[in-house]
This record gives C-alpha cells, sequence and structure tokens, in this order.
C-alpha cells in the first residue's frame, strides 16, 4: 500500500492554544501561577544509584507479568532520525508494513482550523444533545437570554467532558449516556455578564451548571445516531446534590463544617473532569480544579493550613465566579474545611436515580483528572489515577476486597465498596539512561525512553474502616486529605501533568496522557528525566506502562513525544514520522475493541483546532498515529468512546477564544446561524453503517 506524507498546519508559536479565558474559568489560571509543588523532590539523577542495586529485582517482577499477561510485548523501535538505529522494519524504507490494522483504516482528518467537527471522508457525523437540553421530562425548553437555576437543573449541563454509555439490558441499542460537566464559562453563558458583580440567579445558574447528567439514549439500526430520551434513570447532579463520604477521612474534623457537623455529607460536587465506567455499572468521575472555587485564603494566618492551601492552589481573596458572596460554604474565612471536602473520586449508580453517590476518600485528595479500573484474574480491583498539575505524581489503589459479578443490587452495592478499603500508592520512576536525557528530548541509545519504577505505599484502609499512615509524620486522615504532601515525604515523581490515566482491556498494559508542561527546567524547577525529557514542554507525551498491578513494580517506556512531526524532538514509538498526523496536549484516552489506544487533546500548541487520534500500539506500526476528526474552533476534545459502530466525543468550550465575546462570538457551532456555541455531545458513524475504522 502506497504512503503519503500527511499535511501539517503548524506555527510554532510555543504555547499552547487555549485561551486566556478557558485558563480563568477551567483551572483557575494554574499555569500563570506558582507551582504549587515547592519540594525538593527525587529526581531521576539523584535515584538512579540506588535503583541500579535493585533493578534486577524490578525487571524480574515486570517480566513475570508480561509472562502471564494478555498480549505480547510491544517493543519500542527507533525513530526516523539518521542518528538512531531502525528496528522492527518501522522506520522509513524498512519495506512494507503489512496491512492497516483494523480500528485506524480510514483517512486521516487534516489539521484545520474550521468552525465545525470534521470526520474521515465516509463517515457522518451528528450532535446528541447540548447545553440546555431537556434532562428531565418537566424541564422547560431552553431559552438562552432566560435562563434559571431551576430549569438548569433539570437541563443538560455546561461544558461536557467525560462520556460513557452504558447498555440498558433487554432494550437493544439503547443506552445511558452519562456525563460530567466540568466548569462554567459565564461570560459566554450570560449576555452582559458583569464579573465583577454577577447576580445571586447567574451564581445559582453556574452552580447547577456543575456535576454530572444521566441520559437515556436509543441508537438508531444501522447509523451509530443516538436520540435522547426521557426513562426512568434520567437525574442531574449538580453542585448541590448530597453526596455520601466513605473512607479513611469520614468523619474526620478536617471534613466538620457548619452546615456537616458530621464530616460525612457533602452538597455537590465541582469541576469533574474525566472518569471512567466500572466492571461494576457505575461511574467515577474525579473532581479536578477545585481550589478556583475557594474565596480569601489569605486571610489564613495558621501557618500549617496555609501550607496544605498553598500546595493545592488555594490562593487569593475573590474567586472569579463570586460565588462566596452568596454562598458562605466557599469563604475559606467562613468555613476552612470546606474546600477539604472537594478533590476526590465521586461515584454514582446510574441505575438508581434516587440514588446517594459517594465520595471515596481512600483514593486521596488531589486535582483527579479521573479514575479508571482494572481487575486482576483473581478479581483484585485496582483503580488508577493521575494529578493534573504541573509536577504532581501518578497514584494507584488496590483494593483489599474481591469484586463480585453480576448485576444485581447486592452485587452493585458490594462492589460500591471496593474503593473503601485498600492501600493507595504514589509513583516513583527511574530512567534507564539518566546520563543521556539533556532536556532537548533527544532519544537515548537504543532508540527509546525507558525504565523502571516503584509503587510507594501511603495509606492502608482497612477492612473495619479504620486506617493506618504509611507515611512518616502523618496520621491517616492526614494521607487522605493531603495527599500531595504524603507524595512529597517520600520523594514521588514529579511529572507533566498527568491527566487520563488508563489501563488497555487488550493487553492489561496502562497509559498515561501527560499533557504539557512549560515549566519543566525552567527558572529552578525539576529539571528533564527520561519519563519527561524535554525542558519547556508545551506538547506532552505519551506514557505506557507495564504494571504488577496489584504490586509494586513496573516497567515503563515513553510511546509517544507529541508535537510537530518535523522536529527532531518528537517520537512516534519509532513509526515513520513523515507518515503520521501532528499531534499536541493529550488529554483524554480510550480503547476500542482492537486494543488501539485513542487520544483526545486539549490546547494544541501547533496552531490546529484539538481532535481524535487513534495509535497503533502493536506490530511493525506501533506508533502510527492518525488524527479522526476535529473539532470547531477554541473548542477542546473530551470524553471519546470509540465502539465498533461509533464514536462520541464531548465537544467543550466551543468559540472560547481570546478574541471572542457573546456580542462577537468566534463560533456558532453546533447550531449555525447568528446563535452562541453551546458545548455539546457528538456521535460519529461510518455512512450506511459499518465497523469505525474497517
Amino acid at each position: 500500500m502506497s504512503r503519503r506524507t500527511l499535511p501539517l498546519f503548524v506555527t510554532h508559536d510555543g504555547i499552547s492554544s487555549r485561551s486566556d479565558i478557558t485558563c480563568k474559568y477551567k483551572c483557575g489560571d494554574a499555569c500563570s501561577h506558582a507551582v504549587p509543588n515547592t519540594s525538593p523532590g527525587e529526581y531521576f539523577g539523584d535515584i538512579v544509584r540506588t535503583a541500579l542495586s535493585r533493578r534486577g529485582v524490578l525487571r524480574g517482577g515486570a517480566m513475570a507479568v508480561l509472562a502471564v499477561g494478555a498480549g505480547g510485548v510491544l517493543t519500542a523501535c527507533a525513530n526516523d532520525s539518521a542518528a538512531a538505529p531502525v528496528s522492527d522494519g518501522a522506520a522509513a524504507g524498512a519495506g512494507d508494513l503489512g496491512p492497516v490494522p483494523d480500528g485506524t483504516n480510514f483517512s486521516p482528518v487534516a489539521p484545520n482550523t474550521d468552525d465545525a467537527v470534521t470526520v474521515p471522508d465516509g463517515y457522518e457525523q451528528e450532535v446528541v444533545i447540548r447545553w440546555g437540553d431537556p434532562v428531565l421530562p418537566d424541564a422547560p425548553a431552553f431559552d438562552i437570554g432566560n435562563q434559571t437555576a431551576a430549569a438548569q437543573e433539570k437541563q443538560f449541563g455546561f461544558n461536557n467532558d467525560f462520556a460513557g454509555l452504558l447498555p440498558v439490558d433487554g432494550s437493544p441499542d439503547t443506552h445511558l449516556l452519562v456525563v460530567s460537566h466540568e466548569y462554567t464559562t459565564e461570560p459566554f453563558m450570560f449576555a452582559g455578564y458583569d464579573a465583577d458583580d454577577p447576580t445571586e440567579e447567574q451564581v445559582r445558574i453556574g452552580i447547577a451548571g456543575h456535576g454530572l447528567s444521566v441520559v437515556q439514549v436509543r441508537g438508531e439500526p444501522g447509523t451509530g445516531r443516538l436520540t435522547p430520551e426521557f426513562g426512568p434513570y434520567n437525574r442531574r447532579i449538580t453542585g448541590t446534590t448530597e453526596f455520601l463520604v466513605t473512607g479513611p477521612a469520614a468523619g474526620s474534623d478536617l471534613l466538620k463544617t457548619t452546615a456537616d457537623p458530621t464530616g460525612t455529607r457533602v452538597a455537590g460536587t465541582l469541576n469533574n473532569c474525566a472518569g471512567g465506567v466500572t466492571p461494576w455499572g457505575t461511574v467515577l468521575s474525579g473532581e479536578e480544579n477545585f481550589d478556583q472555587y475557594f474565596a480569601n485564603a489569605d486571610t489564613v494566618t495558621d501557618p500549617v493550613l496555609a501550607e496544605r492551601l498553598a500546595r493545592y492552589g488555594v490562593e487569593g481573596t475573590e474567586t472569579e465566579r463570586k460565588w462566596e458572596r452568596f454562598d458562605p460554604r466557599f469563604d475559606i474565612a467562613a468555613e476552612p474545611n470546606e474546600v477539604n471536602r472537594f478533590g476526590w473520586i465521586v461515584e454514582i449508580d446510574p441505575w438508581d436515580a434516587t440514588s446517594v453517590p459517594v465520595k471515596h476518600t481512600a483514593l486521596g485528595r488531589f486535582k483527579h483528572e479521573a479514575a479508571t479500573i482494572h481487575v486482576t484474574a483473581d478479581g483484585t480491583v485496582v483503580a488508577y489515577s493521575g494529578d493534573d498539575e504541573r509536577f504532581d505524581y501518578m497514584y494507584k489503589f488496590v483494593s483489599s476486597r474481591k469484586m463480585q459479578n453480576g448485576n444485581s443490587r447486592a452485587a452493585v452495592r458490594h462492589n460500591m465498596t471496593l474503593l473503601d478499603a485498600g492501600t493507595l500508592y504514589v509513583a516513583k520512576l527511574t530512567g534507564d539512561h539518566p546520563d543521556a536525557i539533556d532536556g532537548s528530548g533527544k532519544l537515548p541509545e537504543g532508540g527509546k525512553f525507558s525504565g523502571t519504577g516503584e509503587w510507594i505505599p501511603l495509606l492502608r484502609a482497612n477492612e473495619d474502616g479504620s486506617a493506618e499512615s504509611l507515611v512518616d509524620g502523618m496520621s491517616a486522615e492526614e494521607v487522605a486529605v493531603f495527599t500531595r504532601l504524603a507524595g512529597d515525604r517520600v520523594g514521588a515523581t514529579k511529572m507533566d501533568r498527568p491527566e487520563d490515566f488508563e489501563p488497555n482491556p487488550v493487553t492489561g498494559k496502562v497509559y498515561v496522557a501527560l499533557t504539557n508542561n512549560t515549566k519543566r527546567g525552567v527558572d529552578g524547577a525539576a529539571p528533564a528525566d527520561e519519563a519527561n525529557p524535554r525542558v519547556n514542554n508545551k506538547n506532552g507525551q505519551i506514557l505506557e506502562i507495564d504494571d504488577d498491578h496489584a504490586g509494586r513494580s513496573f516497567t515503563w517506556t515513553l510511546l509517544l513525544v507529541c508535537g510537530d512531526p518535523d522536529e527532531a524532538d518528537t517520537y512516534f514509538g519509532g513509526f515513520d514520522k513523515s507518515q503520521v498526523s501532528p499531534i499536541s496536549c493529550p488529554d483524554n484516552l480510550a480503547f476500542d475493541t482492537h486494543g488501539n489506544l485513542w487520544i483526545s487533546t486539549d490546547g494544541n500548541a501547533l496552531g490546529s483546532n484539538d481532535g481524535l487520534f487513534s495509535v497503533v500500539l502493536d506490530g511493525p506500526r506501533r506508533g502510527e498515529t492518525k488524527q479522526f476528526l476535529s473539532v470547531p474552533v477554541g473548542a477542546e476534545t473530551c470524553g471519546p468512546i470509540v465502539q465498533d459502530d461509533r464514536v462520541v466525543v464531548c465537544v467543550q468550550h466551543p468559540g472560547e477564544t481570546d478574541e471572542s465575546s457573546w456580542a462577537s462570538p468566534a463560533s456558532h457551532w453546533p447550531d449555525g446561524g447568528a446563535s452562541q456555541p453551546r458545548p455539546a455531545v457528538v456521535a460519529v458513524w461510518k455512512s450506511g453503517g459499518g465497523r469505525i475504522g474497517i
């Protein structure tokens, strides 16, 4: 098969394309603030000498896992530079690569700046549901000029991120679509919005626009189209919905407030980013940039509390949204513990619209991007999670309980306790080539970035509800609530914004999206290391882990070092870089049934719109990266679901550019004409039916 060079659309402006207003409302302008992790850490150069003495043990354990795990060893090939060795026939000129793997056989979408969702030739797409569409039967019709909080509590929320599709038993091609609503951008929600003086109703609408939606959707035979409908499970979860706190921090003095003197009940969930569907049919969602919702940290005089707030980026006086003017729980001066009640993994049971969602404190508190589940052969449940902050850490939780099979209510109730008992770990990585890492992204000899790692235990939650700290100088409650500080104490490895963290259901390997970190190696910050090999890292990378899932050792490689393929500091698993789509700022991850990796991007620093990309993981095409779709101008691609007959993505913050406003929108997607842009969920399918990528 002949191959063609894909067109590039790059500007090399050196920064993410995310707009200032998106940064302000999505993450509280985190990248313009000081890095919260000021711990000295333990860099690769410091630990390699001690690691060498135990590397044989680590490698032996990892290879034992590979021997019994599903799938073969995925060997990283060389890149196509003259200095790198050629291996496995993957580099330019190495001959026939064989057939295109199932799931990735489509014509790539060219990078673009169109105000549309662009899909490959031979594919169709359609909006499933958008901000303001009804979720509950008594929801009023959406009126963008006459919104109310009462209406928003029954309508699809703002800025959709995670998406999950759960099949409804006994109803062919009927699913529950579960979607998180990460944040609200008030200047793009309300005409004439005054950021200095929002109304109380606007604040209440914003709180209601957060959370999650559960919506029944029906498929159409022969296509991938999904149509929302009112079903018994439809539900809105918002910033005021009651949550139950479980695990080591439940009832802690650190969580008690005036409204909840028990420390066991929390009003609402905020900044819900990515998530995961559990094998027992529930949904996990990560509370990410919660710090931005809490005001008046500057009034704190207690040095211990001030240190704890600073480590989580909680700072300043008024917040951007001014919620504290109408709800004192967002005022740290009035309620210093309320902030500790956010930053958790939450679990909802979408099959019971009356159920109380749960906040699992045994998984630790930090800026969770998500939590995703791997189940070992003996039923042990492992939850992986990344802390989405520059120079923060990667975690896993290993349950001491076994999963019960089946979808009976008794099994679901048992399985919803799996994340309350077990051990929480943080990752420390060691590179194989520490002397070869100079911050340029140059490949070490051997043609790959690789190394070993260990999971350091932080906290053990016992079967009887008690817990024990595994970190000197911290109590169990402190480790649960101030997990970042525990990671600092044990010298965890500082990573480049670890976001989505997904186990491959086909091979068992685990993948991490490291989005970017322009502070790496800058102004005295942590230097480049083998897992984070570039200073001023604006494009990110994908980490591949062979994990002893229930154990403490792993090996790792970098699958991709993202960016412009024409640049020397990029790497595509050894695949010919002239034959790949450019990719920047990986964010969410998914897998198809063939075991291919799919990556959505956030903040593409190459000058074109964000998109969704497939990546081959095995064989001579390992590292082949192809763009499947792009989203409209100003938007981010989120929540990918890749099924045999459809792909679903969330289009977040369309039209959010620094040149745009309510009066002068940069996008009119999805409704066209002179309409305001609205975040929405989109389904994509093959024209005439058929399987995606085949």
